[in-house]
């Protein structure tokens, strides 16, 4: 099994954050910056590890920010630092350096080649929204792509993990950015603009669909992988206009036939069936799955196939894991199994999930 994420956070990283740190700067107590970190970090999860070493972190540095932040800067020059070392440094400057607009996203833009500086930009767009993003833009036209991803990442409006930032719920205030990256050579980069279009496109779906359908108007060497990742969100909700872009007439194609390798199936063990569908028209077929339950309606990739005449058949074969996860806990009880085709549920099959 892998190692929990919080785990990652530990003796090691501490120790790397430490290195660099006391590297930079003669002065810095190593030793008491590592006791203070540790101490208590067993019983903490993920982000309260990453607090908790910014909080003994803050207390070994500078009081003085923009010299504490000149220290950090310097510091990724003497240690290679990574996402778990990193990240109470960016949280530090997120925390301590919310006066200091200028040091503080200059401090980010130099860390988060190591660690991600995603989260830690939210509180100054909040406070300093014209002039950090400004700051953004200038990092949009960067010849290094971790901070061209961090411009857009950074703006999402529903950012995983990250502080919400109201007005950037609003219908496409980093437009600049997307439109400057959308076609970035780097994939690193263009996943991040994809994944802020699904964002923008859970509050905002006619303007996610009518900026990628410009999108694909204007062209671009990535123009059709950026999309089709982007309206995800909207096909699994069967948004007729994503259908569209897609090729997919909405509503389009028939459930043949539906077969549940069994009706009961334990926590742990796999849902598995088959499914033949048969199209009414050439072009697309968007294939979804949805496991319902009281209170819960979670959808899935099937697949999408390119059918050239009406009446042509497809059978997808599928497993689909009901193994606990430390984020989700499945309840034993009824489920129903639903097949989607171009936006629209087409079949229907009961079953029940059993206690292990």
């Amino acid at each position: 099994m892998a190692q929990p994420f919080k785990e990652m956070v530990n003796p090691a990283s501490v120790g790397s954050l430490a290195d660099g740190v006391a590297a930079a700067w003669s002065a810095f107590p190593r030793d008491r910056f590592v006791a203070e970190a540790l101490d208590g970090l067993d019983g903490l999860e993920l982000k309260d590890r990453v607090r908790h070493a910014a909080r003994a972190l803050a207390a070994a540095l500078p009081p003085d920010f923009p010299r504490a932040a000149e220290i950090l800067r310097q510091a990724t020059a003497r240690v290679r630092l990574d996402m778990w070392s990193g990240w109470p440094a960016t949280e530090y400057v997120a925390a301590r350096g919310l006066d200091h607009l200028d040091e503080a996203m200059e401090t980010l833009a130099v860390l988060t080649p190591y660690a991600t500086g995603e989260f830690a930009v939210r509180p100054f767009l909040d406070r300093y929204r014209d002039d950090a993003m400004k700051i953004m833009h200038g990092w949009a036209e960067s010849d290094d792509e971790h901070l061209r991803r961090l411009a857009s990442e950074g703006s999402r409006p529903r950012l995983p993990w990250g502080s919400r930032v109201r007005w950037l719920m609003e219908p496409g205030p980093a437009l600049p950015i997307l439109d400057r990256l959308r076609d970035d050579p780097s994939e690193y980069v263009r996943r991040s603009v994809a994944n802020h279009v699904n964002d923008i496109a859970k509050d905002h779906p006619e303007a996610a669909v009518e900026l990628l359908a410009r999108w694909r108007s204007e062209g671009g060497s990535h123009v059709e992988r950026v999309l089709r990742h982007a309206v995800r969100g909207l096909l699994r909700a069967g948004h007729p206009g994503a259908l569209e872009l897609m090729g997919a007439a909405p509503g389009g194609g028939a459930v043949e036939a539906l077969a549940l390798e069994a009706d009961r199936v334990a926590v742990g063990d796999l849902l598995r069936f088959t499914v033949t569908v048969s199209a009414d028209s050439p072009g697309p077929l968007v294939l979804r799955y949805a496991v319902r339950r009281d209170g819960s309606r979670r959808v899935f990739h099937l697949g999408e196939r390119l059918v050239s005449a009406p009446g042509q058949v497809v059978t997808v074969a599928k497993s689909h894991s009901f193994r606990p996860v430390t984020t989700r806990v499945e309840p034993p009880g009824p489920r129903v199994l639903e097949i989607v085709v171009n936006g629209a549920v087409r079949a229907t099959a009961p079953f029940t999930l059993t206690a292990p």
